[in-house]
């Protein structure tokens, strides 16, 4: 029966995110660009307008992946970020089940934070690579809560975890934030186990910048990119939203007084939770969380599911034998309410997408009000660069914006600054307007009513409030018609 539940807990997360793309479900930012960059096949420097700090990207491995893929199967665009909704949430809400003695406990877990942090369910859909850094961190967490403490590693175990480290470094290159679960053996006292997590830390991640051709670049450009996007900017209001500080609420002391009550009332013999490394996770990730959510969003909740899960876990196999009817009733009952919980499309969250309108460039209605082979996308909403890179993976001109506004050219950079700065003001444009040329365009939202008051451009109304400006035309002769 174990293994039919295991099984059972398998398909509920599979058939979460298979449900939910059938609603025509597409996330907003980078797993679009990521498929994109793949069926494109150009490096990001024929893409965007970069300066001249950029070197790598910190997703090497998964691009790597996607674009084998594409080149494999002939996935467009599209079908490569259904691949990475559904294969990531599967590995992100997956990776616990096969550690635990019963997997149906993880699913109470993911019912009870789904419900309690509303936003964690989108977060665990929208195709990025960071969730598999959330995957190895859960099952890190869980493999450290089984050392004892002063256990030392076997050479198994330490090969392992090096493996483990690789590949999430590999693919999501944010090798820095590991020295979180690090830091946290420390902090719960198992130094020995600290000091072999460690070495497997600096081990993974050098075999992982080994593996992109470009080691010294790939790890230099993580901290760069990472250092130059939270402190170029003299406001946080002006980072992009997930960079920016946030309350993580109550919900960690809230979970922390539940599980000292269960202990106290099922008579659990486990370990303090002082003793769990997922413990001091999950308190860095809600401290640090203050200054980026990022920490709280993609480390200290996994963290804290992972405390939780622990607990739930001891008392199951401790008040069910494992073939016991009630057991089976239990996991079908908790697969089905998760079902629910997850697919239900409460305020239109996965159907929210659906009313948007993207910019096809082989649509004749927007000919002449798209770049022209060899021009610049100027914009300051980076879902114009998104949602049209997406929609237009082989077009032949370049983005100003793109993934990360601190790799524009500082000059660049500056413009958006101010323009973020002022709320959108029509001024904040104009060092744009002054270095378009003719086969540039200048893309922003306004009132579909009223062209935007950005003067020297010509503009168009091309669908859903976005707004096409360009250098104006000399007058066509009379009667030749104008593009």
């Amino acid at each position: 029966m174990s293994r039919g539940v295991l099984w059972l807990a398998l398909l509920t997360v599979l058939a979460i995110p298979a449900g939910i793309l059938t609603t025509g479900y597409l996330p907003a930012d980078d797993a679009l660009r990521h498929a994109a960059r793949a069926v494109s096949g150009r490096p990001w420097s024929d893409i965007l307008v970069l300066g001249p700090h950029y070197t790598v990207d910190h997703n090497f491995g998964w691009e790597a992946l996607l674009r084998g893929l594409h080149r494999f199967t002939g996935w467009e665009a599209e079908r490569l970020v259904d691949f990475s909704v559904l294969a990531l949430f599967v590995v992100a809400a997956g990776a616990a089940l096969p550690l635990l003695r019963r997997p149906e406990a993880w699913l109470g877990i993911l019912i009870l934070f789904f419900t309690a942090w509303p936003p964690l369910a989108g977060r665990w859909m929208n195709g990025r690579p960071l969730l598999l850094s959330v995957a190895a961190l859960t099952v890190l967490l869980l493999a450290l809560s089984r050392d004892a403490e002063g256990t030392r590693w076997s050479r198994g175990r330490a090969v392992a975890m090096t493996a483990l480290l690789a590949a999430a470094v590999f693919v999501h290159g944010v090798w820095y934030l590991w020295a979180l679960p690090v830091a946290a053996c420390f902090l719960s006292g198992r130094y020995r186990v600290g000091w072999g997590l460690a070495a497997a830390w600096l081990a993974g991640t050098a075999l992982a910048a080994l593996g992109t051709g470009q080691p010294v670049d790939y790890l230099t450009e993580a901290v760069r990119t990472a250092w130059r996007a939270m402190h170029l900017h003299p406001t946080a209001r002006t980072r992009v939203s997930e960079l920016q500080p946030a309350s993580s609420g109550l919900l960690l002391f809230l979970v922390l007084g539940a599980l000292l009550a269960f202990r106290q009332l099922a008579r659990l013999d486990a370990p303090a939770l002082t003793r769990q490394p997922a413990f001091w996770v999950a308190g860095l990730g809600w401290t640090l969380g203050f200054l980026n959510r990022r920490f709280w969003d993609d480390w200290g909740l996994p963290a804290l599911m992972v405390l939780a899960v622990l607990d739930l876990d001891r008392y199951l196999a401790r008040a069910q034998p494992a073939a016991s009817p009630r057991r089976l009733a239990l996991s079908f009952g908790l697969a089905a309410a998760l079902l629910c919980v997850t697919t239900s499309d409460v305020d239109s969250r996965w159907t929210r997408g659906l009313t948007r309108q993207f910019l096809p460039a082989g649509d004749p209605e927007l000919a002449g009000w798209l770049p022209e082979p060899g021009g610049i996308l100027y914009a300051a909403d980076p879902a114009f660069f998104y949602e049209t890179f997406f929609q237009n993976p082989r077009a032949p001109w370049r983005y100003v914006l793109g993934f990360e506004m601190t790799l524009m050219p500082a000059e660049d950079f500056q413009v958006l600054y101010r323009i973020l700065w002022n709320y959108g003001a029509a001024a904040a444009y104009q060092p744009w307007v002054e270095k378009m040329r003719p086969p540039d365009r200048l893309l922003v939202r306004a009132d579909p009513a009223a062209a935007p008051a950005i003067p020297g451009l010509e503009w168009r109304h091309l669908r859903g409030g976005m707004w096409s400006g360009r250098l104006p035309r000399p007058r066509a002769a009379k009667g030749t018609p104008q593009p």
